[in-house]
């Protein structure tokens, strides 16, 4: 009996992580994302070779050029049918592969559990498209999440073989506390170093600021992106007469009547808000993307971050 009931629990196993997988990313979706790989501004030197081409010169299998033999290179580089035609030594060089770290940094406070449909969902689906793409490239892929501080993380997994420990990490995250973006920024900064490609998933609701936290990450060597996400309910919201509106992050209550005037002027404020962090990210050279959750994360995926060149 004992044996007979092993493959019956390991099956369930497998289903179970397969509908995880489903629920944020659809076979069919994750056979387009195969084609795509993250393509970063800058080159960016890894603790170990991978799978991109460096400027570099290395001892990859891919020639690159020669150079003339000098006392203490390495003899088993030099091209000895070269020597035997011209009485001269010279060395092959090769391009050096290196990898690209890509990293994700995700906004799991209690303002993001909201919207129909829900924001921290639909950033979860863009965690793990872009860690699948990532992983399919053999890319260094890292999963952070953030509320007051760094509070969960996945570091370095390479290989598609691992995306099951991608899809175990994103269905676990729930959204809860409140937003601290310096706090994290600021510790991802001291804690990890080395450059890369670093997306940011957030609705940038702070009341203490979207500013500082970016200025800690700008101080590294970055190709920094910032998706700011909102839901339609919060782009225009649908209320009316007098109400008790309390913060689903810090319990703080305001009593307003709610009239045509108030609304608009609500979303003149937001519209400003929005555009003052499109306009900080600019001006530095950070690549800024709004999106709703009405518009489809595939169609985000696929479409919008080919256009800001995160993808190809």
């Amino acid at each position: 009996m004992g044996p007979a009931v092993e493959p019956v629990v390991a099956t369930r196993m497998i289903q179970t992580d397969t509908d995880k997988a489903k629920e944020l990313l659809d076979p069919e979706f994750m056979a387009r994302l195969e084609r795509l790989e993250i393509v970063s501004r800058k080159i960016f030197m890894g603790k170990m070779r991978g799978e991109r081409r460096s400027k570099r010169r290395g001892e990859s299998v891919e020639f690159a050029d020669y150079r003339n033999y000098v006392v203490g290179d390495d003899l088993r580089f030099l091209d000895w049918n070269i020597y035997a035609r011209l009485d001269r030594l010279f060395l092959k060089l090769f391009l050096e592969e290196e990898d690209l770290h890509v990293t994700v940094l995700i906004d799991t406070s209690k303002s993001m559990d909201w919207g129909s449909p829900n924001k921290l969902l639909y950033a979860k689906r863009i965690a793990a498209a872009l860690a699948y793409i990532g992983l399919s490239n053999y890319d260094r892929v890292s999963l952070y999440t953030y509320a007051n501080g760094i509070e969960r993380e996945l570091a370095g997994v390479r290989g598609k073989r691992l995306m099951s420990k991608v899809v175990q990490f994103l269905t676990g995250v729930e959204g809860d506390g409140v937003s601290n973006l310096g706090a994290a920024c600021k510790q991802y900064a001291v804690r990890h170093p080395q450059p890369g490609v670093l997306l940011v998933l957030s609705d940038f609701l702070e009341k203490g600021g979207f500013e500082q936290g970016l200025r800690y990450l700008l101080g590294r060597n970055l190709d920094l992106y910032v998706v700011q996400i909102l839901s339609q309910e919060e782009l225009a919201p649908q209320l009316a007469g007098d109400l008790q509106l309390q913060d689903v992050e810090d319990d703080d209550v305001a009593e307003v009547t709610v009239s045509q005037a108030l609304l608009n002027r609500y979303r003149q404020t937001l519209k400003a808000y929005c555009e003052s962090l499109k306009e900080f990210c600019t001006r530095r050279g950070v690549a800024y993307l709004f999106t709703s959750t009405e518009v489809g994360f595939d169609q985000l995926v696929l479409s919008y971050l080919r256009q800001r060149g995160l993808l190809r």
